[in-house]
């Protein structure tokens, strides 16, 4: 990780532009970030940045078919959004980057707008939802445990949106405003690495997008979600072929160094077969048949979260039993060195060794829309320094019954 350069500037409208050269691949990635995402929606209009995800692929006014021009040029695309951010990625020929360059900018500064174009993409959401969340089994797991663990924080629902209504209902006037107050040049971050240099990343960069003018991007006014004090429990029932027990504390946030702590608890707890949770209470106990613990990296707020598919004849109450003595010998027992090197070794490869240009692409752009994207480069020695003692404070302080929401999801029993 401490081979790349990352290089900085920003353009006179405010966007910030990153840079890394790889002459390894012939290959460019191209990556726009814009800091916006699911928290920048109103409780009734829920779903709106993940709708706009899908109208920036409409075309604009210059460009009705996006996919086919970059396709043409030989490259790839695509998109996601997240309560916190959207994220588009672009990976084509270096040779052909100017292709990638007038397309994000084309959008960015003239996005079209049409009625048709909104039934369309509106329905392409709302049968997603509809796939994702009422028609899969499990598939209200991921809304109920977030509803459950925030009160206040727009974090309370998923980026695809919290009802099917509210999709149905957003008028071409609601993803216009929300639009032209987010998707700006001075409320975005383009990463842009691969076979280029600096020198051309700056000609170009300034000829795409050096005339789009910036925009007024809204000062955010989130509700704080208020310390949890009390633990919470939901039971649902829902025809499904097995109980899930999903439980989630809340952690600090992804941009503290607190984060690497919690990331090396889930990784003790569950990174892999051969880790606690699935040695103890599948392997030998039999007691579940899936088990995984991650961190929820959130901005503002984290959550830890363990999910357990449970063998049948086992009650919620002993899997919740189970659950909680693998966390206490978490707290309690030091954690030997053997296991820790095993699970900064497992770090090392993954963050050393990144699997494509546009993962480096995305990632600085993270991190610099975090704090700054040279955080990238030290990101392996930071986990790496976290130490037993740490992880064994941190799982005292945060893994408590009151930071604890915990939900039953009960199959139906057979008549």
């Amino acid at each position: 990780m401490h081979q790349i350069k990352i290089n900085k500037f920003t353009l006179s409208n405010g966007l910030r532009v990153l840079h890394v050269e790889d002459k390894t691949t012939p290959m460019v990635a191209v990556n726009t970030l814009y800091d916006v995402g699911a928290k920048d929606e109103q409780p009734n209009k829920t779903g709106l940045a993940h709708l706009m995800e899908h109208l920036m692929f409409g075309g604009s006014i210059n460009v009705p078919e996006f996919d086919t021009v970059m396709q043409n040029a030989g490259g790839e695309n695509n998109a996601w959004t997240s309560n916190d951010e959207t994220n588009f990625y672009d990976i084509l020929p270096a040779n052909n980057i100017e292709t990638a360059l007038y397309l994000e900018s084309d959008r960015m500064k003239s996005l079209s707008f049409s009625p048709e174009s909104l039934n369309v993409q509106r329905n392409v959401v709302c049968e997603e939802f509809k796939q994702r969340n009422l028609n899969r089994p499990y598939g209200d797991l991921a809304e109920l445990i977030r509803g459950l663990t925030f009160e206040k924080h727009p974090y309370q629902w998923l980026t695809i949106g919290r009802e099917l209504s509210q999709i149905e209902k957003m008028s071409l006037d609601d993803v216009m405003d929300f639009f032209f107050s987010h998707y700006a040049p001075n409320n975005a971050i383009l990463s842009i690495v691969g076979n280029i240099t600096l020198e051309k990343t700056k000609i170009l960069t300034e000829k795409w997008y050096g005339d789009i003018s910036p925009r007024k991007v809204p000062i955010r006014h989130i509700t704080p979600e208020p310390q949890q004090t009390k633990s919470r429990l939901l039971k649902v029932t829902r025809d499904v072929p097995n109980n899930v027990i999903y439980k989630a504390w809340h952690v600090p946030s992804i941009k503290t160094s607190d984060y690497y702590v919690t990331d090396v608890i889930t990784d003790i707890l569950a990174y892999g077969k051969s880790s606690r949770m699935p040695q103890n209470l599948i392997e030998k106990n039999h007691k579940f048949n899936q088990l995984d613990a991650y961190v929820g990296s959130l901005t503002d707020e984290g959550l830890i979260y363990v999910k357990g598919t449970m063998e049948d004849g086992v009650t919620f109450e002993e899997a919740d039993l189970l659950i909680q003595k693998e966390l206490d010998k978490l707290k309690e027992s030091p954690i030997g060195e053997r296991e820790m090197q095993k699970i900064r070794n497992c770090y090392e490869a993954d963050k050393l060794y990144p699997s494509s240009i546009e993962t480096v692409a995305s990632d600085i752009a993270g991190f610099e829309m975090l704090r700054d994207a040279n955080d990238y480069l030290t990101q392996v020695e930071r986990h790496n320094a976290v130490t037993p003692e740490q992880v064994n404070l941190m799982a005292q302080q945060l893994l408590n019954e009151n930071n604890c929401s915990t939900l039953y999801y009960s199959k139906r029993q057979q008549a």
